[in-house]
């Protein structure tokens, strides 16, 4: 079973993919937005274009966790960004989170893991 490494810096590989399965690191929407609508929409922006750099796209993905800063606060605006985005049919299974976050700014943090197409 060959593992590849994408984009690795040193502490982490930004994806690792095994058998046809991407593992992504966690992203976040740096330099942050204003809110948590404007992050939600920036993070899944960025899953999108590194699902289609490694031969996937949102259809494909298994399962997400969503980190964030305030649950109780904003975890109904990322289901309002979230249900936008994600296509009928194809929702991935997703956990949500309460978690104190690396940077103050940051609001929210997603990690992915997605089938090659």
């Amino acid at each position: 079973m060959e593992i590849k490494r994408y984009e690795g810096n040193g502490r982490l590989s930004l994806v690792v993919e095994r058998d046809g399965i991407l593992h992504f690191t966690g992203r976040t929407c740096m330099p942050a937005g204003p809110g948590i609508k404007e992050q939600v929409a920036g993070v899944l922006g960025i899953i999108e274009e590194t699902l289609e750099k490694y031969g996937s796209d949102k259809r494909h993905i298994l399962f997400v966790q969503v980190f964030l800063k305030d649950i109780i606060q904003d975890f109904d605006a990322l289901n309002e960004v979230w249900e936008a985005w994600v296509e009928p049919g194809f929702e991935p299974a997703r956990a949500t989170v309460q978690a104190k976050m690396a940077k103050e700014e940051a609001l929210v943090e997603m990690v992915v893991t997605a089938a090659k197409k």
